[in-house]
């Protein structure tokens, strides 16, 4: 059977995804977000994650938000957000609205991939009984269904898609060895079989429950550090001349992945009546780093004698991570929280994030430019590669005679700053 690929969601996942599909197979890139939909239509990516020439050179790749568009597609592949609600649950929303999507168009003989990340039991417990409903088809019998999950770094320019190994896995074996053999026609670092769709899901969610206690791990190293007035990355040089040292480091812990899986992988573990203590203390550590550094500032305050109340503050960076667009779940915002606690005068300068999403998504208006000789506070939040460009010099001209400069993300060397995580 000729392949039809379908990809359901344009965002970071699933638009790369489609132009690497859409370089050998008819490939349609569906979104429900028209305005996304007709950008891309033009080559143009709002989140500069892919260039207009490479959308333009997928030969067989198209756009739409018209269902119709992609009822003649035999592969479907779900690449939409798996966010958490205000309580830290998983919102399955979106992916309840693309089965329910898929389902209303599945014929005998489709696969449904899933790339959304997920607790184990996900794919078959969630979203095949709604595929099921929806088509009035049987699960392994008349379709079958397959995960392999989302392996992007966005911002990355260097690593992408074809570069990371693809884990993947199918409803049967024979739908394990097909999918399999799809991702292997564009992956060219190599693809994993895993055993069966709950083992690749888990896999996926453990990748960054791991790397969220590793840093946990780091950020707690840090205020023990801070406390006896040694540098992190100081120790962090002398600790990585062994062999088998982990160099992970301290930091704000924001985005889609490491600080949104766990609790996915938590949420299952506490239904089957397990609550895991380790995940959820590392996931309490790095959700409150933001609130440590803003006490870290107000002591480098107090002893130069700089009253925060009513300080004139800026924050370089917004984004979740360095070079990168992406404002999801920045913690970021818990720093400009507590300055605005103080009546502090915040200012935030990021030539990266769009203004208009910042706007939207925080009620903030990015600054064009910072002043000059004007910041009681210079926090380095974000080390975009544009900030790292500029001299120390450059940027303590922002600052007024007396201010203090704070690096998050350890920009510059320490004897350049007052302070760094």
């Amino acid at each position: 059977m000729k392949k039809k690929i379908a990809i359901i969601g344009l965002g970071y996942v699933g638009l790369p995804l489609a132009v690497e599909f859409g370089n050998k197979f008819i490939t349609v890139g569906f979104d429900i977000d028209r305005s996304r939909v007709n950008e891309l239509k033009t080559g143009h990516d709002s989140t500069y994650e892919i260039s207009c020439q490479i959308i333009k050179n997928a030969a067989y790749l198209s756009f739409t938000d018209n269902l119709d568009d992609i009822k003649s597609s035999n592969i479907f592949i779900v690449t939409v957000p798996t966010p958490v609600d205000e309580n830290k649950r998983p919102d399955l929303a979106p992916l309840k609205d693309a089965s329910t999507l898929i389902g209303s168009i599945l014929k005998k003989g489709d696969v449904v991939i899933y790339e959304s990340t997920v607790y184990p039991g996900a794919t078959e417990e969630f979203c095949v009984p709604i595929l099921e409903s929806e088509s009035n088809l049987t699960f392994n019998q008349d379709f079958f269904c397959g995960y392999s999950p989302e392996r992007i770094n966005p911002g990355d320019k260097e690593v992408k898609l074809t570069d990371i190994v693809k884990v993947t896995s199918g409803s049967n074996p024979k739908t394990a060895k097909e999918v399999n053999d799809l991702y292997k026609e564009i992956i060219k670092a190599g693809t994993y079989c895993a055993e069966s769709i709950k083992i690749a899901e888990a896999a996926k969610v453990i990748e960054n429950t791991q790397r969220d206690l590793n840093i946990a791990l780091m950020n707690e190293f840090s205020l023990i550090f801070n406390r006896l007035k040694i540098d992190t990355q100081s120790v962090i040089n002398a600790a990585k001349t062994k062999w088998n040292f982990l160099e992970f480091k301290p930091g704000l812990v924001g985005g889609h992945c490491i600080g949104v899986d766990p609790y996915y992988l938590v949420h299952k573990s506490i239904e089957l009546g397990f609550t895991p203590e380790l995940i959820l203390a590392g996931r309490r550590l790095n959700d409150s780093m933001g609130e440590q550094i803003f006490n870290q500032i107000l002591k480098l305050a107090e002893r130069e004698t700089i009253p925060i109340s009513g300080a004139n503050i800026l924050i370089m960076g917004i984004t979740f991570k360095e070079n990168c667009q992406d404002l999801r779940n920045t913690r970021i915002i818990d720093i400009v929280k507590k300055f605005i606690e103080f009546n502090c005068n915040v200012h935030i300068y990021d030539p990266i994030a769009d203004p208009n999403k910042v706007k939207n998504d925080y009620d903030i208006d990015l600054i064009k430019t910072p002043y000059k000789n004007y910041y009681d506070v210079i926090v380095l939040a974000v080390a975009h590669d544009i900030f790292k460009k500029n001299s120390t010099a450059d940027i303590k001209d922002f600052g007024k005679e007396s201010h203090i400069l704070y690096d998050v993300k350890w920009i510059f060397d320490k004897e350049f700053s007052d302070g760094r995580l």
